[in-house]
């Protein structure tokens, strides 16, 4: 039996989604353990497209149970709209292989119109998140004035909950922000009627996990975002609101740290970054542009264009630290496909000082520009290799260095868009 969680190791969307359900085949559960519908999966299965924010991307193989743990804060409607997406495409969705926390916190409608209003207040200074109200619900969770998906099942409980929380936060919006506010009454019909369609689907997703486990079952924890958008070890303040990082696979699902045996990173063979913030490698000219429009880099939640740069070893390697990584998987390698010259930054320069991991104050990383070593490109197309020793000789070269800068294996390489479009060294529930 082995416990694997896939962490990303950059700035997001660096394709957990297909790894995930290219590796549910040997996992009996995949949980989600923080986030919200602001990260969302794509996933290229037998042709169809599906685009996954909060349901687990494992949901599309018969037979496995998906868990939403507490660390996930849940929109009820996007969620039952998730839902209802993929039974219209034929994918099984009930109690049977889908549980929600009832720990989770919900996101409200005064939570995502606070983000907004936020947003638009900064102007130019301005975070650049989706305004899907995930920080104003992790901050209503750290203030102990959240909602609670079981709090949706309790009538009276979340009447008096909203009147007390609606009180403060029409202050700020009339006040503040010259806004209409809410009212307690009109939110909680709405969201009790949100209760009745998921009360079937809650349960003790910790619970659940210690059976699984105690039967000798094998789980896939599956996280959201990166490792640079974590809320304390990511570029703050241009990061996510939850923690990121694998040891935060424990609390958001109610797992002891002992439960999980192997981190896998992912990479992408190039950088991609959404919203404001430092990135030390980003290409603002024709490489760039043609990387992005190559990798279809544009966001699966917003469909916000992604900022695209060269690989950077620097944001990779504190991943691996910070996350204890045990193995790498590289995805989009054959959107580099054509390139005559590849870089990777392997250092920063920053002022008289050589950094190989990256600096805590957003003003150093700002002023760090990369150390790149260069390498020879190729023309061949790669997308039907599923052996790594049919990739071309330039190819194999720049993933063996890859592997050599971050001192651990590559264990995947994505080729393609489809889940057979992979070439698999090694499976990480092998211990």
């Amino acid at each position: 039996m082995a416990n694997v969680a896939v962490i990303g190791t950059q700035w997001g969307d660096e394709g957990k989604g297909k790894v995930v359900d290219l590796l549910t085949d040997r996992a009996d559960c995949v949980v989600r353990f923080q986030g919200g519908n602001n990260a969302g999966h794509t996933l290229v299965v037998e042709g169809r497209k599906f685009i996954l924010h909060l349901i687990p991307s494992g949901i599309l193989h018969q037979g496995k149970v998906c868990m939403i743990g507490n660390g996930v804060v849940v929109d009820p409607e996007v969620l039952v709209g998730e839902m209802d997406r993929l039974e219209e495409h034929g994918v099984a969705v009930g109690p049977g292989n889908l549980v929600l926390s009832r720990y989770a916190h919900v996101i409200m409608p005064y939570h995502k119109a606070l983000d907004l209003c936020r947003e638009a207040r900064k102007g130019k200074t301005k975070i650049g998140t989706t305004g899907r109200g995930i920080g104003p619900c992790y901050e209503d969770k750290a203030s102990r004035g959240g909602v609670r998906v079981h709090d949706l099942f309790d009538e009276r409980g979340l009447r008096e909950k909203l009147e007390a929380v609606l009180e403060e936060k029409n202050f700020l919006f009339r006040r503040f922000f010259q806004e209409k506010g809410f009212e307690a009454d009109e939110v909680a019909e709405k969201y009790l009627q949100h209760g009745e369609r998921l009360k079937p689907y809650a349960g003790d997703v910790s619970r659940r996990l210690q059976d699984v486990c105690d039967k000798g079952g094998q789980v896939l924890f599956e996280g959201a975002q990166g490792t640079h958008l974590d809320i304390d070890h990511g570029t703050y303040p241009y990061v996510t609101s939850s923690s990121t990082v694998a040891g935060n696979a424990c609390c958001g699902s109610g797992v002891g740290p002992g439960r999980i045996h192997k981190v896998a990173g992912i990479a992408k063979a190039y950088t991609t970054r959404v919203g404001e913030g430092p990135f030390p490698t980003e290409l603002d000219d024709e490489t760039g542009e043609r990387i992005r429009r190559e990798g279809g880099e544009f966001g699966s939640t917003t469909g916000r264009p992604r900022r695209c740069g060269w690989l950077d070893m620097v944001v990779v390697s504190t991943s691996k630290r910070l996350n204890g990584l045990a193995e790498l998987m590289i995805t989009k390698l054959d959107v580099l496909t054509g390139l005559e010259t590849l870089k990777v930054a392997v250092a920063y320069e920053c002022g008289p000082e050589r950094l190989d991991s990256t600096p805590p104050e957003i003003g150093a990383l700002e002023a760090c520009r990369p150390v790149y070593e260069e390498f020879p490109g190729w023309e061949e197309d790669i997308g039907g290799v599923r052996d790594y020793s049919r990739l071309p000789a330039n190819t194999r070269r720049y993933l063996e260095a890859v592997e050599e800068m971050a001192g651990i294996p590559v264990t995947l390489i994505s080729v393609g868009p489809g889940r057979e479009e992979t070439i698999l060294r090694s499976h990480p529930f092998d211990s």
